[in-house]
């Protein structure tokens, strides 16, 4: 942004605008291309005490932008002069058509959703170093962790899932044994229909497929919850009396996942592996006894071991991510959805990347 004419800065709970130098014709276009990279996610304090010249041009820009911001967020103008606000009511009483904004090339496009990226995860990386102060502070006096608020994430985290969790890994558990049945068979390797259920699913498919379904059930709760809190200034009134947010209300959410996740996983390890063992009896005849002589066979405490190790990490990951969205919801409704939407997704891509990874590091290890 060129700090001659315009710039911005990121407060809080605001966004500070600073309009610079000379708003006028020869300037418009410069103006505008800057005034196009404002993001509009908070209130807005727009200062015009630093324009030193202005025309009717200048005071249009204005008046365009002005209407643009004022859909999205709340605005506040400061600074500016008794001309200026003569000049801007004549011009928008009379004002007949709206600027047409420049249309924006692919390069440009693509450069300001690169920087917007950037952005997003430059947030992020503080909003963790805020988070694991909050942490290291909370485990050198454990007497302020808040251990009723876990139970009762616990609780609505993961007794409360446990219902959609084994249903979800019940049938994941038929769909492998089923399709996995109809391979096998053409070979005569029935009996093996038990090692591809048991390791895929203690191992792969029960910790993701339980990290996907509470990323989407979870922590988009934890998006909306911590996002109504900050559209009606609960969390602005508890900064005020002196209490850290992280505190009362991140810290609490990612302790409790990080606890009932690995007991999620455990749940639908077991529930996968009765939905295969169904699926094996029906489409292949194999007898639960079978079943359960080849499982102590090929299934090694260490493939459990291995698929819980993995939820810890996919717990923190979501309870991070849907307390951190929460806090990036601005004042109006609609904030709300769109980022408790990028919060599903941008959990879930990370469960699947960090997934994969464990994956690649388990291979290596030969575990």
């Amino acid at each position: 942004m060129n700090i001659e004419f315009l710039s911005y800065a990121k407060q809080q709970h605001h966004l500070d605008l600073s309009a610079k130098g000379e708003w006028t014709l020869n300037t418009v276009l410069e103006i505008e291309k800057a005034l196009r990279q404002v993001p509009c996610d908070k209130k807005i304090i727009w200062d015009f005490s630093g324009v030193s010249d202005f025309d009717s041009a200048g005071i249009l820009l204005f008046v365009e932008y002005y209407k643009r911001f004022k859909e999205e967020v709340d605005v506040e103008v400061l600074g500016y002069t008794k001309k200026q606000k003569e000049m801007y009511t004549l011009l928008n009483k009379n004002r007949q058509e709206s600027i047409i904004p420049a249309k924006i090339g692919m390069l440009e496009n693509l450069g300001r959703n690169t920087l917007e990226i950037y952005e997003d995860i430059k947030d992020f990386i503080t909003f963790l170093g805020h988070l694991f102060t909050a942490m290291f502070q909370v485990f050198l006096k454990p007497k302020n962790i808040r251990f009723k608020e876990i139970v009762y994430h616990i609780k609505q985290s993961g007794f409360n899932a446990l219902i959609i969790i084994g249903l979800t890994a019940f049938l994941v558990g038929m769909v492998i044994a089923y399709q996995g049945s109809v391979q096998l068979a053409k070979f005569g390797a029935d009996i093996f229909i038990v090692d591809t259920v048991a390791i895929s699913i203690t191992r792969e498919l029960g910790p993701m497929i339980t990290a996907i379904v509470i990323a989407g059930r979870s922590g988009s709760a934890y998006t909306a919850e911590i996002g109504a809190m900050k559209i009606t200034e609960e969390i602005a009134a508890m900064r005020t009396m002196g209490f850290d947010p992280y505190y009362f209300l991140v810290l609490p959410r990612v302790f409790a996942l990080m606890i009932a996740l690995p007991l999620l996983i455990f749940f639908a390890d077991i529930i996968g592996i009765l939905g295969g063992m169904v699926a094996a009896k029906m489409q292949l005849g194999i007898s639960m006894t079978q079943f359960t002589d080849r499982l102590y066979e090929v299934l090694e405490v260490k493939h459990y071991i291995l698929g819980m190790i993995k939820g810890p990490m996919f717990a923190f990951l979501i309870a991070a991510i849907g307390c951190y969205r929460g806090f990036q919801v601005s004042n109006n409704t609609e904030s709300i959805g769109l980022h408790t939407t990028a919060s599903v997704v941008n959990s879930i891509f990370l469960v699947i990347a960090f997934d994969a990874l464990f994956s690649v590091i388990f291979t290596e290890l030969d575990l």
